[in-house]
C-alpha cells in the first residue's frame, strides 16, 4: 500500500491543473448537447424499474424538433446535471409517431469468462464483472487494447466462440438470458455490406429476409430503420465500397449496419465499437444519433475504445475494464469522481476518455521507458512517470470499497428479485421467400457487378475467338482427328481454369452469408439455393455465346441437337467448376490460396484428363485411380468426343471405311456405346451436386465457426487495431 500511495501522490501532484477538489470534476459544459428539453433521463443506482409500467410512449408532434417521451421521472441526483434533450434528425413534414417500446434490462452478475491458451499470464479474459443496463439508456464498455471489452459484449449477447467458456450468470428483465429470434440484435465491429444495392434496397431486402408477412407491411420498418439511423439523405445511394464504386463514406455504412438490426426493431441492441475508423464528426453523428435511437426506449449496450469529449458526456453508464478487471461501473460523472476519489483527478483540458486509457493502458510503460531519460525542452513529458500496473491496482481497490460498487450490488438485486415480462420470438420468413428473395437479390447484385459474371463472359468469348480461330478450318477428313481432339481438350481445359476469376466474387458472397447467418438471417441450405438460381442465367448465356463461337468456328458436325448437346455439357463443366470453387473458398476463406489450390487441381485433372497419355495407359495406384475418375475434364471431353464422332465413320482407300470410334482409339479412350455421352453428361450433373453438397456441409460446420472465430481473437488479441 506504500507503493500505491506514494505513486498515486505522484501522480497527483504532476497533475497541477487539477489540484484542487473542485476541478477534479468537469464542469457541465462537457454535457452541452443536452440542452433543454424533455428527454428521458437516465435511470439512477436509486431507481428499480416497475415491470408493470415498463412501456414507454413515444410521440413526435407535428413540427417539433425533439422526441419526448412519457417516462419515470429521473433521479434528482442526476437531473441537476443530464437535464436536457439531443436535437433529433429532421423529420418528414406531418408525420406524427405513436408507439409503445417495450423495455428490457440486462444484468450480469460474476461474469468470467476463460480462453485457454490465449493470454500468457491468465486465461481468463473476463474475472467477475457485475453491471446492467437498462431500458432507455447507453451503456458502454471501455477499455484498452485486450482488456476483454468484445469479450463481455458477446458473452452478454450469448455469441462467444465454442473455444471459451462463461461462468456465471445473465439476466434479461429478471430471468436468466435468453434472447429468442428478433429480440437483440448484434452489430459487428466490421460487418460485410452489399456495394451495389442502395441503402433502401440493401434494408428491404434485409427485411424480406427477417420477417414473416406481407411485402407492403415491412417498407414501413425500414422507413422507421432509415429515419432512426438519420439516413434519409443516403437512402437512394448506392452503399458502394469499391475502388470503382465511392458510395457511402465509412460513418454512413456503419449506420447502415445498424439499420439492418433495427428492421426487427430489437429491445436491445449491441454494438462492438460503433465508432471504428469513425472522426471527430462521424462519431459525434453516430453517438447522437444512437442517443436518439435510445430515447424510445432500447437498451443500447456497446464497446467503445476512445472517445472525443462531447461524445463521452452522451454516456448513460460506463463499464471500464483493463486486463478483465472490472475498474469501475456506474454513471460517466461518477467514474470522474472515482478517478479524483483514487488520486487521479482528469485535468480541466483533457478528454476524459482519454485521462482513463492513460491511466490505465499498460502500452503507456513502454513510452515511460523511451522517455525515462529524455524530455523535451518545455518538461512536456515530465508528467510521464506513473506506473501502470499501480494505478490500475489502486482504481480497483478503490472501487470494491466504494460505494458505487454497493450501490451496483443493490441494483442488480433489485433487478433480479422479480422477474419481467419475457421476451417473445417475432417469427421468421418461411424458406422458401428467404430463397425468393436470395435469388432476386443475387440476380439484382450480378447484374450490376460486373466482376461477377460480365468480366467473365468478355473473357471467355475472347478466349473461345482465339482458340477458335488458332483451330479453324479443320475440315472432316481422317486426319483432322488428332487436331479436333486437341482443340476440344484445350476448349474445356482453359476455358474451365478461366472460371477461377470468379473467385473474389465466391469470396464476397461467403462473407454476406456468414454475416447474415450470424445472426440468423439466413441459412446454408437458402444460400446455396439463392445462389444457384441466381448463377444459373449468366451461366447458360456463358456457354451458349462461347459454345456457338466455337462450335462454327472449328466446324464440328452441323446439326442442331449436337450443337445442344455441346452447350448443355459445356454449362454442365461450368456448374461443376461453380461447385468446386466454392469447396476451395469455404476451406481457405483467402482469395490468394483459393487461386493456387485451384489452379493446382486443375493442372492435376488437366494431366489426368486422358489427352496427354490414353487413361487406360495412366498409371493405376494415383493417375488413373482415383484422379482420373474424379476430374471432371475426363467427362466433359470424352462425352463432346461422343457426341462429335459416334455414329460416324472415314473412308480408308477407296473400299474400306471405319468407325468414328476406330479413329478415336489411338487419341483418345471413348466408348462405343451412343449412350455414353449421356452417361458422361450424367456423372457431370452428379458431380456438380456432390459439390454443393461438400459447399452445404462445410458451410454449416467450418465457415460460420472460422469466420466467428477469426472476428472473435482479432476483436480480443489485435493490439494494432484497438
Amino acid at each position: 500500500m506504500e507503493e500505491i500511495q506514494s505513486q498515486s501522490d505522484n501522480y497527483r501532484s504532476s497533475s497541477s491543473s487539477a489540484s484542487s477538489p473542485s476541478s477534479r470534476v468537469p464542469s457541465s459544459n462537457f454535457f452541452y448537447l443536452r440542452k433543454p428539453g424533455s428527454l428521458r433521463q437516465p435511470i439512477s443506482f436509486e431507481d428499480s424499474p416497475d415491470w408493470e409500467d415498463t412501456d414507454i410512449e413515444v410521440r413526435v408532434e407535428e413540427g417539433g424538433d425533439s422526441i419526448n417521451a412519457a417516462t419515470t421521472p429521473a433521479s434528482p441526483s442526476l437531473s441537476k446535471l443530464n437535464s436536457g434533450s439531443l436535437p433529433s434528425p429532421p423529420l418528414p413534414e406531418g408525420a406524427v409517431v405513436v408507439r409503445k417500446i417495450a423495455g428490457a434490462s440486462v444484468v450480469w452478475k460474476d461474469l468470467t469468462v476463460t480462453i485457454k491458451g490465449k493470454r500468457k499470464y491468465s486465461d481468463k479474459v473476463v474475472k467477475s464483472s457485475n453491471g446492467y443496463a437498462l431500458p432507455g439508456t447507453m451503456t458502454v464498455i471501455m477499455g484498452p487494447a485486450k482488456s476483454g471489452k468484445s469479450t463481455l459484449l458477446r458473452a452478454l449477447a450469448g455469441r462467444l466462440h465454442d473455444s471459451s467458456k462463461m461462468y456465471g450468470e445473465v439476466f434479461v428483465n429478471g430471468a436468466r438470458s435468453h434472447f429468442p429470434y428478433g429480440s437483440y440484435g448484434f452489430v459487428e465491429r466490421e460487418t460485410t455490406l452489399i456495394g451495389s444495392l442502395t441503402v433502401r434496397e440493401f434494408l428491404y431486402y434485409s427485411a424480406l429476409l427477417q420477417l414473416p408477412g406481407f411485402f407492403c407491411q415491412k417498407k414501413s420498418v425500414v422507413e422507421d430503420a432509415i429515419l432512426a439511423m438519420s439516413l434519409g439523405d443516403f437512402a437512394n445511394k448506392l452503399i458502394g465500397g469499391h475502388c470503382y464504386m465511392k458510395g457511402l463514406l465509412y460513418g454512413e455504412r456503419r449506420r447502415v449496419s445498424i439499420a439492418r438490426e433495427l428492421v426487427m426493431r430489437p429491445r436491445i441492441l449491441f454494438i462492438d465499437e460503433p465508432l471504428y475508423h469513425l472522426d471527430s464528426v462521424s462519431a459525434l453523428l453516430m453517438m447522437v444519433t444512437l442517443k436518439k435511437l435510445a430515447s424510445t426506449g432500447c437498451t443500447l449496450i456497446f464497446t467503445i475504445y476512445q472517445s472525443s469529449t462531447e461524445v463521452f458526456g452522451l454516456f448513460d453508464r460506463i463499464c471500464l475494464l483493463s486486463n478483465g478487471n472490472t475498474l469501475f461501473f456506474g454513471e460517466t460523472l461518477a467514474c470522474l469522481q472515482h478517478f479524483a476519489n483514487a488520486g487521479f483527478p482528469c485535468p480541466i483540458m483533457q478528454s476524459p476518455s482519454d485521462h482513463f486509457l492513460r491511466a490505465i493502458n499498460t502500452e503507456f510503460d513502454r513510452i515511460i521507458a523511451m522517455c525515462k531519460n529524455w524530455q523535451d525542452e518545455h518538461g512536456d513529458l515530465s508528467s510521464v512517470n506513473m506506473d501502470t500496473a499501480v494505478a490500475i491496482r489502486t482504481l480497483e481497490a478503490t472501487y470494491k470499497s466504494s460505494a458505487d460498487a454497493a450501490a451496483v450490488e443493490t441494483m442488480i438485486l433489485k433487478l433480479t428479485e422479480k422477474e419481467g415480462p419475457s421476451l417473445k420470438s417475432k417469427g421468421k420468413a418461411s424458406n422458401a421467400t428467404r430463397i425468393a428473395v436470395l435469388t432476386w437479390r443475387s440476380l439484382l447484385i450480378m447484374s450490376r457487378e460486373w466482376k461477377y459474371y460480365w468480366l467473365r463472359l468478355i473473357l471467355y468469348m475472347l478466349l473461345t475467338l482465339c482458340i477458335g480461330t488458332v483451330f479453324s478450318g479443320l475440315g472432316h477428313s481422317l486426319s483432322s482427328v488428332v487436331t479436333r481432339v486437341a482443340a476440344i481438350f484445350v476448349f474445356v481445359s482453359f476455358t474451365s481454369l478461366l472460371s477461377i476469376a470468379g473467385v473474389p466474387a465466391q469470396m464476397k458472397e461467403i462473407k454476406i452469408y456468414a454475416c447474415e447467418e450470424s445472426n440468423r438471417h439466413s441459412g446454408a441450405l437458402v444460400f446455396l439455393l439463392g445462389q444457384l438460381f441466381s448463377s444459373i442465367p449468366f451461366l447458360f448465356l456463358i456457354s451458349i455465346s462461347s459454345s456457338l463461337v466455337f462450335y462454327f468456328l472449328i466446324g464440328l458436325r452441323d446439326e442442331f441437337s449436337l450443337l445442344m448437346y455441346f452447350v448443355l455439357n459445356f454449362f454442365m463443366c461450368l456448374l461443376v467448376n461453380e461447385g468446386l470453387i466454392l469447396v476451395v473458398a469455404s476451406i481457405w476463406q483467402n482469395i490468394f490460396w483459393s487461386i493456387l489450390t485451384l489452379v493446382s487441381i486443375h493442372v492435376v485433372m488437366m494431366l489426368s484428363a486422358g489427352y496427354f497419355r490414353i487413361r487406360n495407359a495412366l498409371p493405376g495406384p494415383v493417375w488413373m485411380y482415383p484422379v482420373s475418375y474424379i476430374a471432371f475434364h475426363t467427362y466433359s471431353i470424352q462425352g463432346l468426343l461422343e457426341n462429335e464422332y459416334t455414329r460416324t465413320s472415314f473412308a480408308v482407300g477407296q473400299v474400306r471405311t471405319i468407325s468414328g470410334y476406330q479413329a478415336l482409339r489411338s487419341a483418345y479412350d471413348i466408348s462405343p456405346n451412343s449412350n455414353s455421352k449421356w452417361e458422361n453428361l450424367l456423372v457431370l450433373f452428379l458431380m456438380a451436386v456432390g459439390y454443393r453438397i461438400l459447399v452445404f456441409v462445410l458451410l454449416q460446420f467450418c465457415v460460420r465457426k472460422n469466420l466467428s472465430a477469426r472476428r472473435f481473437f482479432r476483436c480480443n488479441w489485435d493490439t494494432n487495431n484497438p
